[in-house]
């Protein structure tokens, strides 16, 4: 037990250790940013603040996930995480839009910025994600969510990094272009990353199936159950970004489904199909039974 509590408040300090200094970081690549002219300074910083946000999200989903169900909220409250990274990734979207735009218009009124300074402020980012992704490098191999971090950390150190290659270019010839094409490369790696992150979340939303779970092999799994003839009203979603549930009817016409059968199949699940959340309705078939409607047995 002992150890269990170490780890999650290792775990808890990790997570507002990087916040901490991503947020700083952020807020120094807009200062620099907007003191010297530098899109790319400033789209890395929107890049770095959705990655801190994406932290957040992470760390929140973390607290929540410890949280008991209620009366009123009978799976918790772990869907927040969901409705939290739709809008995470929307709003992003919009920021690199902006972002964008201006880069284009910079290309016909081009304005000078500092290759030393971007050099300078995206140098220190690359030290500074570098170290954050460092922070989950080894809880990321036991946990998706902190893999997820680190992947995000260590993309941020790698954007950084091109940002210093912008930096150098531009104090080695002088030429104002490599700033805003520096951040339309930035923009299109921004939305590359996180088109995924809004279809996923938008799915997951709109109660569709997880990513990594096969309806298919899962169907054929259910059919194959010794004594299920039909399956029919199956359902699978998300509760959150974590757990899945499903629900299902099936017909066995013999009675061969007893408590430790069931019992059996929801292990079943979760190791093959990783459904935490398995509700199986047991039908004899001998009365058709109305679409979405539940009857006594």
């Amino acid at each position: 037990m002992a150890d269990h509590g170490h780890t999650h408040f290792g775990t808890e300090r990790r997570f507002g250790l990087a916040l901490g200094l991503n947020l700083a970081f952020v807020a120094a690549e807009v200062f620099a940013g907007l003191r010297y002219d530098s899109l790319a300074l400033l789209s890395d910083a929107g890049h770095n603040l959705n990655d801190a946000l994406g932290l957040g999200l992470a760390w929140v989903a973390h607290a929540m996930a410890q949280r008991a169900p209620t009366r009123r909220h009978t799976y918790g409250l772990r869907q927040l995480s969901t409705l939290a990274a739709l809008a995470n990734a929307l709003l992003l979207l919009l920021v690199v839009g902006g972002t964008l735009w201006e880069a284009v218009r910079r290309f016909d009124e081009p304005i000078a910025t500092s290759g030393q300074v971007m050099m300078l402020v995206a140098g220190v980012g690359v030290v500074i994600n570098a170290l954050a992704a460092a922070l989950f490098l080894e809880g990321g191999k036991r946990d998706l969510n902190l893999r997820g971090a680190y992947i995000h950390l260590a993309g941020d150190a790698a954007v950084s990094l091109g940002v210093v290659l912008a930096g150098l270019a531009i104090a080695a010839t002088g030429a104002p272009w490599i700033d805003p094409a520096a951040s339309i490369l930035v923009s299109l790696v921004i939305v590359l990353g996180t088109w995924g992150l809004l279809r996923r979340s938008f799915r997951l939303a709109m109660a569709g199936v997880p990513d990594g779970v096969d309806l298919d092999g899962l169907e054929a799994h259910l059919r194959g159950v010794p004594g299920v003839t039909a399956i029919h009203d199956l359902h699978v979603w998300a509760v959150g970004t974590t757990d899945t549930a499903l629900t299902v009817h099936v017909t066995d016409p013999n009675g061969r489904l007893g408590d430790a059968e069931l019992a059996r199949l929801a292990r079943d699940l979760h190791e093959t199909f990783g459904i935490g959340h398995a509700t199986v309705q047991v039908e004899r078939g001998t009365i058709p039974c109305e679409r979405g409607v539940a009857r006594a047995l």
